[in-house]
């Protein structure tokens, strides 16, 4: 679900209609050429077993959703331990833990089911992403099923699997994503409290300490 600010679009630069890729072929032509058929043939409707092992052991998702009108959102998700559960090879339903409570992601799914996911290992490069049409339920059972520092889930989604594809490791290399040496220091970065404060246009706070302090680091669960 998007909400709309009020800010104006930069105009678009001179002469970019020129340059503007609006057909499959002139997308071909920009990327190379079309893929290899083996990039096209990985697709699967289903995981396998070493699919469904590695998301075992992706502990961080990203959750892509559209609302009805097809504005998308996403929507990052972890957990120190996947529990992820898969019941079969189509299925896969995820936990969701206390948060902001404006649930973009699910009133999306309510409006639209298809979802997108990007499963994330921490210190690999590949990722694998799953499609598929998703429902939400409350089912008690499901929910203790992914209990963790003693609360079940309040909410679990259930994923109708459509496609399900890995995905190689150039993006995570080239950001060097897992490279501590690469990092920016976190005093470089603006807090969240501060840039919470600017989009609300409340004076940006300067008694912050130098360490991120956002409550809710303590109350995961």
């Amino acid at each position: 679900m998007q909400t709309t600010t009020g800010t104006t679009a930069a105009a678009a630069p001179r002469g970019a209609d020129a340059h503007r890729v609006t057909t499959p072929d002139r997308l071909e032509e920009v990327l190379g050429g079309p893929p290899h058929p083996d990039i096209l043939a990985k697709c699967t409707p289903h995981t396998t077993p070493l699919v469904r092992e590695f998301i075992r052991h992706a502990r961080f998702f990203v959750l892509a959703t559209a609302d009805a009108e097809g504005r998308c959102d996403s929507s990052p998700r972890g957990d120190i331990t996947s529990v992820v559960r898969m019941p079969d090879a189509h299925t896969l339903m995820l936990p969701d833990r206390p948060g902001n409570r404006r649930g973009d992601s699910y009133r999306n799914i309510l409006a639209n089911p298809h979802v997108g996911i990007l499963f994330i290992v921490p210190g690999l490069e590949e990722v694998v992403r799953v499609n598929g049409t998703a429902t939400l339920t409350t089912d008690p059972d499901v929910c203790a099923d992914m209990t963790l520092g003693g609360r079940p889930a309040q909410l679990a989604l259930i994923v109708h699997i459509d496609e399900v594809f890995t995905h190689c490791a150039r993006a995570m290399l080239r950001g060097k994503l897992w490279r501590p040496d690469t990092w920016v220091a976190h005093g470089e970065v603006p807090a969240l409290r501060e840039m919470i404060h600017e989009q609300l246009d409340r004076p940006v706070p300067t008694d912050a300490p130098p360490a991120r302090a956002e409550g809710y680091r303590d109350h995961l669960y």
